[in-house]
């Protein structure tokens, strides 16, 4: 390795984007990447025999992610997961009703304006719950998904308005042969070092020092993307250390917990469902939900989600604990017998217990709206700044297209200060 203009920290979406941005920009860049791969919290694994990601899935709100054009103009093609998936719920172990789905419906309708107009109510800031609906028969289902499910948390513990601000909305589209590999591949022909942690950053001076197992570094810009978990339990000594409303932000902006479970076919039978079956179930309030989808994209996979404090005593019990609870979230649904159409093991993930990722995504603690705007503030003139899903300020935290959008953000500033 040799000295650079900048210094990027961490090779997943955030990473890669602001690298090459600098290049783009003429700059010096260097990438030190903890992992012994690229791609951050984005991988694609081929254990199923088919393409499986392991964490991030979707390209979120397709007609503003700047990864939709990135993945056309390499030939990616992408699938409407939208369009794609067929839904299929299920109410005391069999399927519901025409009329529970249409109640089912008009609670969805009816839960992101609560949200929206609780939002911009004034007062203080309070938890997401609390503006929920709450006493409908689907309720709790609801709360389920977007808290434990697609928050990653639940509810209770999320700040009101920083969910109200990043609720999605558009198209969601999948790359074939994976996010991961979409994420990994745009990152080739970097100037990437693999195994890399940085130990220490000296970033007090015009020039900034990386110091790791790698040995020491210079540049005159750094831009650290590692999560938010990560940088909250020290991993990285700063000297100086880092202004205390930085380090309340990364506090104030903790992962959530998430298991993605896959199980392979283990012959023709198909379940009686159709390709790319979205399964769920009615839950109460002391229930967890277990989305399942059958069948992605026509391939011969389940694929499951656990979400939240069960996902966490889950990564606790291990993989095998893990491929029981879906086994048994299968047979509740479609029959005793219906475990027995895959083949026995599972790929299970297991952020948490990752020492460079220590969970999945953020989600701003109650009161604590404002921490990805102070995370997302360069340092020093921009020599030091902060990038990654956490940093997104414009409604797509948490999301691969948020942390892209944060890295290119973030090497604007570090680009201005390294002239």
């Amino acid at each position: 390795m040799s000295d650079a203009d900048i210094l990027v920290i961490g090779a997943g979406a955030a990473g890669i984007a602001a690298a090459r941005a600098a290049r783009a920009a003429g700059r010096r860049v260097q990438v030190l990447e903890a992992r012994p791969r690229l791609g951050g919290r984005a991988l694609t694994d081929g254990a199923l025999g088919v393409p499986f990601d392991l964490g991030a899935t979707w390209l979120h709100d397709a007609a503003r992610n700047p990864l939709v054009d990135l993945a056309r103009a390499l030939g990616v093609a992408l699938t409407d997961s939208d369009a794609a998936r067929q839904e299929v719920s299920f109410v005391d172990g069999r399927r519901a009703t025409a009329a529970e789905i249409a109640a089912y419906d008009a609670a969805w309708a009816a839960f992101e304006p609560a949200i929206a107009a609780r939002a911009a109510a004034p007062g203080p800031d309070i938890p997401a719950a609390d503006a929920a609906p709450r006493g409908g028969p689907w309720d709790a289902t609801i709360a389920a998904w977007q808290g434990e499910v697609i928050g990653a948390w639940p509810l209770a513990a999320m700040s009101l308005r920083d969910f109200a601000a990043n609720l999605l909305g558009g198209a969601n589209l999948l790359p074939a042969g994976g996010l991961g590999a979409l994420v990994a591949r745009l990152g080739e022909g970097l100037p990437v070092t693999l195994g890399a942690p940085v130990t220490r950053l000296a970033w007090g001076n015009r020039e900034a020092l990386a110091e790791g197992p790698f040995g020491t570094l210079r540049a005159r810009a750094v831009i650290c993307t590692v999560p938010t978990s990560v940088l909250a339990g020290a991993a990285i000594r700063f000297d100086p250390p880092l202004p205390l409303a930085v380090q309340q932000a990364a506090h104030d902006l903790p992962l959530g917990a998430a298991i993605k479970l896959g199980l392979r076919a283990s012959g023709e039978d198909r379940l009686g469902l159709p390709p790319h079956a979205s399964t769920d179930r009615q839950v109460r309030e002391d229930e967890a939900l277990v989305p399942i989808t059958f069948w992605p994209q026509g391939q011969p996979v389940a694929s499951a989600w656990i979400g939240g404090p069960l996902a966490a005593a889950m990564e606790r019990e291990g993989p095998a604990a893990a491929e029981a609870l879906v086994r048994d979230e299968i047979a509740a649904r479609l029959g005793s017998d219906a475990p027995r159409a895959f083949r026995p093991g599972a790929l299970v993930s297991a952020w948490r217990n990752d020492p460079w990722s220590l969970g999945v995504y953020s989600h701003a603690r109650i009161g604590a709206a404002g921490a990805r705007a102070v995370l997302a503030a360069p340092l020093a003139g921009g020599r030091l700044c902060f990038a990654g899903e956490a940093c997104h300020t414009e409604g797509l935290a948490a999301t691969v297209g948020g942390a892209w959008l944060s890295g290119k953000a973030a090497a604007a500033h570090a680009i201005a200060a390294s002239a």
